[in-house]
C-alpha cells in the first residue's frame, strides 16, 4: 500500500474571486463546488473522475498567506492544447509567461497566475529521458518538430537514472 498520485493541491489567494476565474475562465478548470461565506472554491479538470485538483481559499484575517508554492502542474492532452493556452495566456493582461520548454518528457508552458503562483501546463510525450532538463521550443512549430526536438535529448541526457544516494 502507498501513495499512488497527487490528489489535489490548496493555494491561500488574496482575491478569490479574481482567482477563481482564472483557474475557471482562463485555465478551463470546472468549478466542483465552493462556500462563500467560508471562502473556499473546488476546481476540476475532469469533475467526473476527480472532485478537485486544486483548492482556492480566501486569506482569513491575520492568518498570512503563505508564497512556498514551487509551482502548480496541470496535464493537458496535445501539442494544440498547448499552443491554444499559450497564446490565451499571452492574451491575459494580468499573467506573466515564464517560458516554454521541452523536457523531453514533456512540452510545457510555464507561467505565473495573477497572484504569481507559478504554474506550469504540459503535454508528456512518449520519451523517457534523464531530468532535470528544460529547453525552450516555440510552441508554434509543427508536432513533428516539437516531439523530434525532444526525443533528440536522450542521445545526450540517457534515460531516467533513478534514486543517485
Amino acid at each position: 500500500m502507498g501513495v499512488t498520485r497527487l490528489g489535489h493541491v490548496g493555494i491561500y489567494c488574496d482575491d478569490l474571486m479574481k482567482m477563481r476565474d482564472f483557474y475557471s475562465r482562463v485555465v478551463g478548470l470546472t468549478i466542483t463546488d465552493e462556500d462563500h461565506d467560508l471562502g473556499i472554491v473546488f476546481l476540476s479538470a475532469n469533475p467526473d473522475w476527480e472532485h478537485h485538483e486544486l483548492a482556492l481559499a480566501r486569506v482569513r484575517e491575520g492568518q498570512g498567506a503563505t508564497k512556498f508554492v514551487q509551482q502548480l502542474s496541470f496535464k493537458i492532452d496535445s501539442l494544440d492544447d498547448l499552443r491554444d493556452f499559450t497564446h490565451r495566456l499571452e492574451d491575459e493582461p494580468e499573467v506573466r509567461i515564464e517560458r516554454t520548454v521541452t523536457h523531453g518528457i514533456s512540452c510545457s508552458v510555464y507561467f505565473f497566475d495573477p497572484e504569481e503562483n507559478r504554474v506550469e501546463l504540459y503535454y508528456t510525450t512518449p520519451y523517457h529521458i534523464r531530468q532535470p532538463l528544460g529547453a525552450h521550443i516555440d510552441v508554434d512549430s509543427s508536432d513533428e518538430e516539437l516531439l523530434q526536438y525532444s526525443e533528440s535529448f536522450l542521445a545526450t541526457m540517457g534515460p531516467p537514472q533513478g534514486a543517485t544516494l
